[in-house]
């Protein structure tokens, strides 16, 4: 039996603000003042109300900006009408986190160029409305890549990547957006403009005794580092999906006080970034497809060490309900037959520079796994047609939302990250965790860095159903704590998670989250509700 808590409203101050502004005036002001879009019709509010994410929130209105000149009128607008603002990406998150009771600034339509790319430094200059495989398929022309690739990475702007520390199954090679950020140009509500970075002690110090608002940001900033750093030190997971919270580690010394990267999965809390600095990595042109089966995803989970030791620039997971879902449908039918022996499966990615070099990785791995016990088999596909039909199987398990006999399949805790070497032991006990709930749903996930997603048939319509889906919830929370694992592993905390970062962090670094957003944004006006005070 779960105790199931009782259902409390609370006040929630910044939207009571936000119902208080006067959008008619606000409105016109905004279309005599910027060149971009003013949109603030029933209709664009409705279809900024949501993301990929179980919310709806009304937006006050939205701004499509050509440039930094229109957000930094749009902002000075927002404060003389007190309204709050969300700088949103492609809408794509799972985790409610950008929607919101405010003015939604939408860099997509206008602010997408790719400014630069500098195949010597490999460093891309882009706007945040950039898509990611943009990006991605103008630096493949130099072999260059960038190497976070959510699986939304052919619509998902660089932004909203920003905003929520993305990742995706390629982030085996390259880390996190946070890794992957040298330089951000922001804007703060108050009209701050400043580009940011890393910053040794001597630049730290100049910064500081030029004064002014730049100046108190680096002050505090060192202040709340030098007061924490312990703290951080201990309580942040060692593991390559940490996405909770926000990055303090990173103005830690030995980071290199990088105030840039400490603003990556800030989901537009604190700034609104204008133009980034991202770094490339080298994109090895020969890459094969290997396919191991198990007898269930727990096992899979449990060779996962094993191939981490062959450097692969991908490792993937889906188990038997994805695939008994896409058999139910008929979906993708003709290709399940191409999946080899077993009920959960992995699939690994390797790449070289030389075709032989990767084909040689590849036949090492495949014999170095049919020797393990548990391994129900192993194969190689090297041909290129069938590898993306099997890719398609996996690509293919965000859609499946709703199967024949279960009834919707919802996000709701997704995307909870362990250490790759406990991740078996963890699937185990979530899928234990699930069963105990009654609940169905099934499980694809990064395995390779110990990421794992969900589809559940929660009942998100009646009370009942909302209080177990709240138990659940806090359940599977303490269940990712006390595997010293990160609530996020990839969509950010949002509307799902921030209320429970205190379980994972504490309160006294959950307080420092406080004063981190109080640095930027004193006037508690950027996305508000996210992450603190949620």
């Amino acid at each position: 039996m779960h105790l199931l808590p009782t259902l409390t409203t609370r006040p929630s101050r910044p939207l009571d603000e936000a119902a208080e502004v006067d959008a008619t005036a606000l409105a016109a002001e905004l279309r005599e003042h910027v060149a971009g879009d003013v949109r603030f019709e029933a209709g664009s509010r409705a279809l900024y109300s949501t993301d990929s994410a179980i919310f709806r929130r009304i937006p006050i209105g939205v701004v499509l900006p050509r440039n930094a000149d229109d957000v930094a009128a749009t902002l000075d607008l927002c404060r003389k009408y007190r309204a709050p603002v969300l700088p949103r990406g492609g809408g794509t998150s799972i985790s409610g986190n950008s929607c919101n009771v405010a003015v939604v600034i939408d860099m997509s339509k206008f602010m997408n160029r790719i400014l630069e790319i500098d195949p010597e430094r490999k460093i891309a200059r882009v706007e945040p409305g950039v898509i990611c495989d943009s990006l991605r398929d103008a630096a493949e022309k130099f072999h260059l890549t960038f190497g976070p690739d959510p699986s939304t990475h052919n619509r998902c702007n660089l932004g909203g990547m920003i905003g929520n520390n993305s990742c995706g199954m390629h982030s085996m090679m390259a880390g996190r957006t946070a890794d992957n950020i040298h330089e951000l140009d922001v804007i703060t509500y108050d009209g701050l403009r400043m580009r940011v970075g890393p910053a040794s002690e001597d630049a730290i110090n100049s910064i500081v005794a030029a004064a002014g608002r730049r100046g108190e940001i680096y002050a505090r900033l060192r202040m709340l580092r030098n007061e924490y750093a312990d703290l951080v030190r201990q309580r942040y997971p060692k593991i390559p999906r940490q996405c909770s919270g926000y990055n303090l580690d990173q103005l830690l010394p030995e980071k290199g006080f990088h105030v840039a990267r400490s603003l990556v999965g800030s989901e537009g809390t604190c700034v609104v970034v204008l133009e980034a600095a991202c770094r490339l990595v080298h994109s090895p042109p020969e890459r094969l497809l290997v396919v191991a089966g198990f007898a269930d995803i727990a096992a899979a989970g449990d060779h996962v060490p094993l191939i981490r030791e062959h450097a692969p620039l991908a490792l993937e997971g889906v188990d038997d309900r994805m695939v008994d879902a896409l058999r139910a449908k008929a979906h993708q039918i003709e290709k399940l037959p191409l999946l080899p022996q077993g009920r959960s499966w992995l699939y690994v990615e390797v790449g070289a520079d030389e075709r032989d070099e990767a084909v040689d990785k590849a036949r090492r791995l495949v014999t170095g796994l049919r020797l393990q016990p548990g391994v129900v088999s192993a194969e190689l596909f090297e041909d290129q047609e069938v590898a993306k039909k099997l890719w398609d199987i996996r690509h293919e398990g965000l859609a499946l939302s709703r199967v024949p006999g279960v009834g919707d399949l919802w996000p709701g805790w997704e995307d909870g990250a362990v250490d790759p070497e406990r991740v078996g032991d963890y699937l185990r006990e979530l899928r234990r965790l699930i069963d105990s709930f009654g609940y169905f749903g099934h499980l694809f996930a990064h395995l390779g860095q110990g990421c794992i997603h969900t589809r559940t048939n929660f009942d998100l319509t009646s009370h009942e159903g909302i209080a177990k889906y709240r138990a659940f919830m806090e359940a599977a929370a303490d269940l990712t704590v006390s595997f010293g694992g990160s609530l996020s592993g990839e969509h950010g905390d949002g509307r799902f998670r921030s209320e429970l970062l205190v379980k994972m962090f504490g309160e006294e670094l959950v307080g420092a989250f406080r004063r981190f957003k109080e640095i930027w944004d004193p006037e508690r006006k950027m996305n508000p509700g996210i992450k603190v005070d949620p």
